[in-house]
């Protein structure tokens, strides 16, 4: 799960909402997007990660399918 502990036990919460990451260097991660608006569903995420192509503190950008807002979302890239 993006975001998980240090020691990595991090488990899905009951009640919360989570999309598949799919792609790039955070693929089969979940992101708790348990809160967010329908906008920025739609507009996607930048998240911070060591393994992308930009090494540590580079970003990889995921966003939704048009047709599919709930997820999963899709790698699109990354950026320093």
């Amino acid at each position: 799960m993006y975001g998980r502990d240090v020691d990595g036990r991090c488990e899905p919460v009951p009640g919360r909402e989570y999309v598949d990451l799919v792609g790039g260097p955070l693929d089969g991660e979940l992101l708790d997007v348990t809160g967010w608006s329908v906008q920025a569903r739609t507009e996607g995420v930048l998240l911070v990660t060591d393994g992308g192509l930009f090494g540590p503190g580079g970003r990889a950008l995921y966003s939704p399918r048009e047709a599919a807002p709930a997820g999963p979302f899709l790698w699109d890239g990354d950026t320093p």
